[in-house]
């Protein structure tokens, strides 16, 4: 099973998750139009391309503001590796 970057980063910010009182509902994980991408469910596995989550204790902005963090982000060098060439940026 594809794990999404709220069930590999903790970030409790999932639906359900014990920190949306305090951050709010992660975009990635509300972003419906996304689901499906790199075999997560709705932004889980495509989250660099949202803009709002959260990376390192901070909530970030849109791609062009975030795109060097999430390249370099552990979790982005996973959905890579799992995906290969069928990888959706």
């Amino acid at each position: 099973m594809k794990k999404n970057c709220w069930e590999v980063k903790l970030c409790e910010r999932q639906p359900g998750g014990h920190k949306i009182d305090e951050l709010g509902v992660c975009p990635a994980a509300a972003e419906a139009e996304y689901d499906g991408k790199n075999g997560g469910h709705n932004a889980g596995r495509f989250c660099w391309r949202v803009a709002g989550t959260l990376c390192e204790g901070e909530i970030h902005g849109t791609f062009a503001m975030k795109a060097m963090n999430c390249m370099l982000c552990e979790f982005f060098v996973m959905v890579k590796f799992d995906e290969d060439k069928e990888l959706v940026y």
